[in-house]
């Protein structure tokens, strides 16, 4: 069986989050949702568990982070192109996130983000192939 990777995350309102979400063309896996958590499909083997703060807490003996105060993880996604990452935080803003600096090209990776309505930050990459970028 292939790994898969599970990344948790809080949510003030699970049905903002997957509404915010659904907006960027996430789909969601029902055999793993409830009231109280659904399973973001990312790729193959990557998920992103949205859980409302309560139903987060019963995983950890620490105080749940709030993610518009402090930064308790930053989560990268490579994308097929700078013009889909542009396009995401251009859907990310209009579903009711924002935007938290201003792109970067750094010739090899191009790169600009999001914050979701939580206050997660993604970011979002284009690696540009070494034949790309030679000119």
């Amino acid at each position: 069986m292939a790994r898969q990777i599970f990344v948790n995350l809080p949510v003030a309102d699970l049905e903002r989050a997957i509404a915010f979400f659904s907006a960027l063309g996430f789909s969601f896996n029902a055999q793993w949702t409830d009231d109280s958590a659904t399973c973001m499909v990312v790729g193959d083997n990557i998920f992103v568990m949205l859980l409302t703060r309560a139903r987060f807490q019963g995983f950890t003996p620490k105080p749940v982070a709030d993610a518009t105060a402090t930064t308790e993880v930053l989560l990268c996604l490579a994308l097929d192109s700078r013009a889909a990452v542009d396009a995401m935080v251009k859907q990310a803003v209009a579903a009711g996130g924002s935007t938290y600096n201003e792109p970067q090209d750094h010739g090899f990776m191009y790169g600009h983000g999001f914050a979701d309505p939580d206050g997660h930050i993604w970011e979002l990459i284009h690696l540009v192939p070494a034949e790309e970028g030679k000119a």
